[in-house]
């Protein structure tokens, strides 16, 4: 089956204070690069949204994509992706998380084919606790959620569609598609898969920008199972 990397990117980017985080650049590219780079070899479409005013920029950038203008709100952003692409996979990720492996790549694209429905997720490393009553949560029972995500285009548009008429908002795509009543198979992610937000991870970026080009660099091993 034919597979497309839908790339969220139309924020705004307001907590880091740079402008459009898909064009904060890390090492001479930018987010949208980098996240384009990391999946465009294991799929046969890229599409990407970005804001109204920075299509032909995005164009230049990425000459092979096909750019589209983003919605008010990153679900509908999602949404809008969806109808672009005509892949039967597709693979949502997150500029703001632009180091994806190709082991994780390969780990999301095998549950998919599997199940329909995959996400990368890390297990926490810190304690957790319940905010109000402080009590100390199971870490074994908790994932951090990350991305990519994959899924059947047509089961994730229909999950689109649905919280549409509902009037439904949720965080991640997987959420949506979980309100069907279809399990999502969380598999490992990655460190690397760092969320860039504020301005005091840009030096964290960095560091992991050449951890992230040594993996590229190295000969595909792409094991590991669920998280």
């Amino acid at each position: 089956m034919r597979r497309a990397a839908l790339l969220a990117a139309a924020g705004a980017g307001e907590r880091l204070g740079l402008g459009p985080k898909a064009f904060v650049r890390l090492g001479g590219a930018t987010l949208l690069e980098l996240a384009a780079e990391a999946l465009a070899p294991h799929v046969d479409e890229v599409v990407v949204a970005v804001p109204h005013d920075r299509l032909e920029e995005a164009s230049r950038l990425l000459p092979g994509a096909r750019v589209v203008a983003g919605a008010a709100s990153r679900q509908a952003t999602v949404h809008a992706l969806l109808r672009h692409a005509t892949s039967e996979v597709v693979l949502v990720h997150a500029v703001a998380r632009p180091f994806a492996t190709p082991e994780v790549v390969a780990r999301v694209l095998a549950a998919v084919a599997a199940s329909g429905a995959a996400s990368a997720a890390l297990g926490p490393a810190d304690t957790v606790v319940e905010a109000a009553s402080g009590a100390v949560l199971p870490r074994e029972g908790l994932r951090l959620v990350q991305t990519p995500q994959g899924f059947r285009r047509e089961l994730l548009l229909a999950a689109h569609e649905r919280a549409l008429e509902e009037g439904v908002a949720a965080t991640d795509d997987a959420a949506l598609v979980r309100r069907l009543g279809v399990t999502v198979t969380l598999v490992e992610g990655s460190p690397l898969l760092a969320k860039l937000t504020a301005p005091a991870d840009l030096a964290l970026m960095e560091a992991l920008l050449a951890v992230w080009r040594r993996e590229l660099a190295r000969p595909a091993a792409h094991g590991g199972g669920a998280a």
